[in-house]
C-alpha cells in the first residue's frame, strides 16, 4: 500500500512539473527569472506551484488595461496648462539630456516641465509637521497615496489634519497599499471614515479573487497633492522613523516639496489611481479639471520630470533609463538604495563604469530588515567591488533613500529601488532633474551619508566569516524572484 501511494504521489509531482514547465517557460519573459521559477518547481512541485500561481507572473487584467488606456487619454493635465512649462524645459535642456528626458517620457509618458519650485529635505519630523501645514492651509482638496501608513503618532497627526480638513469643508482622499497599511483598517482608518475622509486600499491581496496574477505586485508610490498647487513625494511613508528600529534601526528618508507645473503630473498620477481602484473619475468635465488641474504658477526655475513606473508599463525601459544616465558619467556615480538586486543591465553598467575608471559608490544600510534581500544585495556588492566600485554601509540606521546623481549633471530620487521588484514589479513614482541647485542639494545630502558610512576595503572582505559567503552565494539563486 505505501509503495502504491509513493507511486502515485510521484506520478503527480512529475505531472506538476510538466503541466507548469509550459506554463512558466511561455509567461515569464525574463530568462533568468523563468530558470529560477523552473528551477523551484522542479525542486519542490508542491511547494513552486503555488507559489508560482500567487507570485509568478506579473500579468494585468484586461479590463484593468483598457482603464489604462481610457484614463491616459482622457485625464491628463489640460495641455495649456502645462505647455508653456514644457516648452521652456525642451529648449533649456542640451542635447545630451534631451536623450534622457525623452527615453523618461517613453517610460512614464510624461514631459519635463520647467518653473517648479522645489525644497529636499531628509528631516522625517520636518516633512510631516509641513505636510500637516500644507493640509491645514488647504482649501479645496488634499490628496495623499501611501504604501505604509501607520496608526502610530506619525499617522494620528496626519490623520488628525485630514479630519480637520474634511471639517471646514475640504475633500480628503487617502489611497493606502492593502498590504502596506494593513494595521489601520482596524481603528484608524474607519475613524478617518467617519469624520469624512474617503480612505481606499490599493491592491487587495486576496488569494481567490485578486486582480494580479501575483498579490505581491504593490502600489509602493508616496505622493502628496494639496489643492493642485503643493505635491510630495519621495521616499518617506506617514509612519514613525522608527518603524522597524529593532531590525535595522531608524529610517532615513529624503521628501521633495514641490510647487509649480510638476504637481500637475503628480496628480495626474493620484487620479489614475483612485480611479482604477474606486471606478470614480476626478475630472469629468473642464469646471472639475481645472479644480484639480488649475494653470500652475511659475514658482521657480527648477525643470522636473515625473516618472510613474509599473507593471501595465514597459517596466525594462526604465532601468534602461538608469543605465543610460550612468554610461553618459564623466567623473562620478553615486547610488543609495536600501535593497539592491541590480538586474544585468543595471550591473553591467555599474562595472564598466568602474573600469573606465569612474569613482563609482554604492551606498546601503549596515542593516537590513530583509536578510535575503541583503544577502543578495551584498553578493552584487562583492562582484562590483572586484571591478573597482566602492561600496559603503551606512552604521546609522536604515537608510531608506533611493537617489542617483552622475557628477553634477544628472538627479535622480523617488519611490524605486535598485532591485529587481521596483524595476519590474511594484507601482513607483520617480523624479530626474538636470538642474543644477536641486542636483547640489542630492550630492550634499548624499556627501552627509557618506561621512556616516564604514567603507569595505580587501581587508574587511577577506575577514568576513565563510557563511557569509556561502549565504550570500544562495540568495543570488534567489535575486530574480525577490
Amino acid at each position: 500500500m505505501e509503495s502504491r501511494w509513493a507511486w502515485w504521489l510521484a506520478v503527480a509531482g512529475w505531472t506538476v512539473r510538466v503541466v507548469m514547465f509550459p506554463v512558466i517557460v511561455l509567461s515569464v519573459r525574463r530568462p533568468t527569472t523563468c530558470l529560477a521559477w523552473l528551477a523551484v518547481v522542479f525542486f519542490e512541485p508542491w511547494v513552486g506551484a503555488p507559489l508560482y500561481a500567487l507570485l509568478g507572473g506579473i500579468r494585468l487584467g484586461r479590463r484593468r488595461l483598457e482603464q489604462r488606456v481610457r484614463l491616459a487619454l482622457r485625464y491628463h493635465p489640460p495641455a495649456t496648462s502645462t505647455q508653456q512649462a514644457i516648452t521652456e524645459a525642451e529648449r533649456r535642456l542640451k542635447a545630451d539630456r534631451r536623450v534622457l528626458a525623452g527615453l523618461a517620457q517613453r517610460v512614464g509618458g510624461l514631459p519635463p516641465v520647467s518653473g517648479n519650485a522645489v525644497t529636499l529635505t531628509a528631516d522625517s519630523q520636518a516633512f510631516v509637521d509641513q505636510l500637516i501645514a500644507d493640509i491645514d492651509a488647504a482649501t479645496d482638496h488634499a490628496h495623499l497615496l501611501f504604501y505604509i501608513y501607520r496608526d502610530d503618532y506619525v499617522g494620528r497627526a496626519v490623520s488628525d489634519a485630514l479630519i480637520r480638513a474634511a471639517a471646514r469643508g475640504v475633500t480628503c482622499r487617502v489611497l493606502v497599499d492593502a498590504v502596506g497599511a494593513r494595521p489601520i483598517a482596524r481603528r484608524l482608518a474607519p475613524q478617518m471614515q467617519r469624520q469624512g475622509v474617503q480612505v481606499v486600499f490599493a491592491l487587495p491581496a486576496n488569494v481567490i479573487r485578486r486582480r494580479f496574477a501575483r498579490i505581491d505586485v504593490r502600489n509602493h508610490r508616496k505622493i502628496a497633492v494639496i489643492d493642485g498647487r503643493i505635491g510630495y513625494t519621495g521616499s518617506q511613508n506617514i509612519v514613525e522613523p522608527t518603524y522597524g528600529h529593532r531590525r535595522a534601526g531608524e529610517w532615513h528618508d529624503i521628501m521633495a516639496r514641490i510647487r509649480g507645473p510638476a504637481v500637475n503630473h503628480l496628480q495626474q498620477i493620484f487620479v489614475e489611481d483612485w480611479f482604477y481602484e474606486t471606478g470614480e473619475p476626478l475630472a469629468p468635465d473642464d469646471a472639475v479639471g481645472q479644480r484639480y488641474f488649475p494653470v500652475p504658477e511659475q514658482a521657480g526655475e527648477t525643470t522636473l520630470q515625473v516618472i510613474p513606473t509599473g507593471p501595465d508599463r514597459p517596466t525594462e525601459n526604465f532601468s534602461y533609463l538608469m543605465v543610460e544616465a550612468i554610461h553618459q558619467a564623466r567623473r562620478r556615480v553615486v547610488v543609495t538604495s536600501p535593497y539592491f538586486v541590480p538586474d544585468e543591465p543595471l550591473f553591467l553598467a555599474l562595472k564598466l563604469a568602474a573600469l573606465r575608471g569612474l569613482d563609482v559608490r554604492i551606498i546601503l544600510p549596515k542593516k537590513s530588515d530583509h536578510p535575503v534581500v541583503h544577502a543578495a544585495a551584498m553578493f552584487y556588492c562583492r562582484e562590483l567591488f572586484n571591478s573597482g566600485v566602492r561600496i559603503l554601509r551606512y552604521r546609522d540606521g536604515l537608510l531608506h533613500a533611493k537617489t542617483l546623481t552622475t557628477d553634477e549633471r544628472f538627479g535622480f530620487f523617488g519611490t524605486a529601488n535598485f532591485d529587481i521588484r521596483s524595476f519590474h514589479l511594484n507601482f513607483e513614482v520617480n523624479v530626474q532633474t538636470f538642474d543644477p541647485d536641486l542636483i547640489h542639494q542630492l550630492l550634499a545630502l548624499q556627501e552627509d551619508y557618506i561621512r556616516r558610512c564604514d567603507e569595505m576595503t580587501a581587508l574587511v572582505w577577506h575577514r568576513r566569516p565563510r557563511w557569509k559567503y556561502l549565504a550570500e552565494e544562495c540568495a543570488k539563486l534567489l535575486s530574480p524572484l525577490l
